[in-house]
């Protein structure tokens, strides 16, 4: 990584700087649940996100420009062009569940979209709903209104965010439920290219920034299974451990439950043999 400068971390991606316009993602095996990092890794994450966002990205580049560049033959490292980022992320849901689920309960509303009365949890909703977060000053998502994140970005440009979001979503959402899979809800985070056009940046509709149901269990009136970290969860709440850093290590047969789930969502959406993308990430691209 010699021809790069680190320059930030996240939870899951280190990213480095390839020169003014360019930067350089790279998708670690790290996992976190309750926001705290564990210290057991998942083998080949890393490759399943960046490969699922290459093939989203490629598959979605009509709706929306997105900062994808090349992924590198690691399959877990991928070129970005350089964004002005946008300060809300952007939450659309298809489905009411999580956080939406207790709001609902508690007021009959979702970050100021009052719903129909009567859902049960899980239900589709009758369309999508568009609800923007922002980084509270403890460092945890806040949910906000759309109001609120129009004063943060602009309102011409909050609808136009808006718009994109949920076109992304639903058109996400009807191929997957083709492949077997319910797109409950997931996150993007937008930027501006140097004209000031909007662009899709970060990762996409990958088990981290999603949740990813199987169709074939798909039943409402109850929490349902998912491909992401479940497994990880549910153990962690059966070691008594207070959700503060550091996490409990993880049993072998946790960690390779998980990284079938995800290797399973990655094969099941792309319909694209992993190991095939281990030899040869460019394959997702189309």
């Amino acid at each position: 990584m010699s021809e790069a400068t680190h320059v930030a971390s996240g939870k899951v991606r280190e990213i480095y700087a390839l020169d003014d316009s360019r930067l350089l993602l790279v998708a670690s095996d790290r996992i976190s649940t309750f926001d705290v990092i564990l210290p057991t890794e998942i083998p080949d994450k890393g490759r399943v996100l960046t490969g699922l966002s290459g093939f989203w990205f490629t598959l979605l580049r009509d709706v929306v420009p997105n900062h994808m560049l090349a992924i590198r033959e690691d399959g877990r490292s991928m070129e970005c062009k350089k964004l002005e980022m946008l300060p809300v992320e952007v939450i659309v849901r298809g489905y009411i569940t999580g956080s939406g689920w207790k709001d609902y309960q508690a007021t009959g509303a979702v970050s100021g979209h009052t719903l129909p009365e009567g859902l049960r949890e899980s239900d589709q909703l009758p369309e999508p709903i568009f609800t923007p977060s922002t980084k509270a000053e403890e460092g945890h998502d806040e949910n906000i209104t759309r109001d609120r994140a129009a004063e943060l970005v602009g309102d011409d440009r909050m609808r136009e965010v808006e718009r994109v979001a949920i076109q992304l979503y639903s058109t996400a959402a009807e191929y997957a439920r083709g492949q077997g899979i319910v797109i409950a809800d997931t996150k993007f985070e937008f930027g501006l290219d140097e004209s000031g056009n909007l662009v899709l940046g970060d990762e996409a509709l990958t088990p981290d920034s999603s949740r990813f149901w199987p169709a074939a269990t798909y039943e409402p009136g109850r929490g349902q299974d998912s491909f992401d970290k479940q497994y990880v969860r549910d153990y962690c709440e059966t070691t008594g451990w207070d959700k503060t850093y550091p996490g409990p290590e993880l049993p072998e047969d946790v960690v390779m439950r998980t990284r079938a789930k995800y290797v399973e969502a990655f094969e099941l959406l792309t319909k694209i043999p992993f190991e095939e993308y281990v030899k040869n990430p460019d394959v997702v691209l189309g």
